[in-house]
């Protein structure tokens, strides 16, 4: 029979032990290590990051209709482009009254990110009965200036190549794209198909594209461009009708070429409201150098708005040994001028010898630029 004194040892031993054992096995100590690293690096501010990424690589439609935040959507600014051709910039604050989710993009004054450059720039785009179309955005970023391709800044000799009509033929869009270096600006005729698959592909491959829109030639009907065509008989409402609803066909194109339109390029009545209309959407006009009566760049002095004209066309005759001494004649032109121009269709001979060109065209001294570069752009 136990004593008081020896029983009041064994409690105290008792207890004792319990205090000891008790920190290895508290409930906590019984999560699996692995899963409670997890859990201290999850943290509730970086949930929303993650989110917001997994959207934008699985869904890029719903990406696309995110709230994106800028640098300066809180701030005024204002850019004077100096003789010397650099750009001041002048930020001062505003009021900030935006709700919802925010996407920071700390580039979004300049050309897009080319990981994101297959997805628009919402705030360039405006929606309309026609569907999407490019706006210039509040702090006066232009779709010429953000879907440009950037370029070294060397003042040496360069070229831009537009190889247009693509679209028109699946296979021969597809293969414009395998075998075209991204320098080579590509450009989507507005009656083409799928430009919606096209123009991610494109902008993913590191190419500047422009949207091509037809225009009424002077053998016009015999020669039709299509059904979006912009006639000089149409009424003004009737041509910025048909020019939106080919604009809609897809986004993220720096700028505007005519398809064929020698006899609207002419007509100052038709033309004019068409070139206000483009250059108030912040994009350029590229004319292609077919018709010497065009006024195209009459108006798009008048309007202050990126300008460029073709300097040759480059398959007019459509066999490849032609074509490369078209090539030839354009590097002869740009190292008079210091750069030049010269566009093409999608044909399968325009491609290859283009491709060709382009591979031994830094050993000439040229470089290949985005059309954008060689516009004429007003102050």
């Amino acid at each position: 029979m136990m004593t008081a004194s020896r029983v009041v040892a064994v409690a105290v031993v008792l207890g004792l032990a319990a205090v000891s054992v008790y920190p290895f096995i508290r409930p906590e100590r019984l999560v699996r290590p692995e899963v409670a690293q997890v859990e201290k690096k999850a943290a509730p501010a970086d949930a929303k990051q993650v989110a917001d990424t997994k959207i934008a690589q699985t869904d890029p439609e719903q990406f696309d209709k995110l709230q994106r935040s800028k640098p300066t959507d809180g701030a005024n600014v204002e850019r004077q482009v100096m003789e010397d051709g650099s750009i001041v910039t002048k930020i001062t604050p505003k009021d900030r009254n935006k709700d919802g989710p925010v996407i920071i993009d700390a580039n979004a004054n300049g050309p897009q990110d080319s990981k994101n450059a297959m997805l628009p720039d919402e705030n360039l785009i405006e929606d309309t009965p026609d569907g999407k179309l490019p706006i210039v955005s509040a702090d006066g970023t232009r779709p010429f200036d953000r879907y440009a391709r950037p370029w070294s800044g060397t003042r040496g000799t360069r070229i831009a190549i537009v190889i247009g009509g693509l679209g028109l033929s699946q296979t021969g869009t597809q293969r414009a794209l395998k075998l075209l270096p991204e320098e080579i600006t590509l450009a989507f005729a507005a009656n083409g198909n799928s430009l919606g698959r096209w123009m991610p592909e494109a902008r993913r491959g590191g190419h500047e594209i422009l949207l091509q829109v037809p225009m009424e030639p002077f053998d016009y009907p015999d020669n039709d461009p299509g059904p979006l065509t912009l006639a000089h008989a149409n009424s003004t409402d009737r041509n910025i009708e048909l020019l939106h609803q080919s604009m809609a066909k897809m986004t993220n194109y720096t700028g505007i070429m005519n398809y064929l339109g020698g006899r609207l390029l002419a007509d100052s009545t038709a033309l004019e409201p068409v070139m206000r209309d483009i250059g108030q959407r912040g994009l350029m006009f590229l004319d292609d150098g077919s018709s010497a009566q065009s006024l195209s760049a009459t108006y798009a002095k008048a309007f202050t708005m990126p300008h460029a004209f073709a300097d040759i066309v480059l398959d007019n005759e459509v066999n490849k040994p032609a074509i490369l001494k078209k090539l030839d004649e354009l590097e002869r032109i740009a190292l008079r001028k210091g750069s030049a121009i010269g566009v093409a269709s999608g044909f399968d001979e325009s491609v290859d010898a283009i491709a060709e060109w382009a591979k031994q065209a830094g050993d000439h001294g040229i470089e290949i630029v985005g059309v954008s570069v060689l516009a004429n752009v007003p102050n």
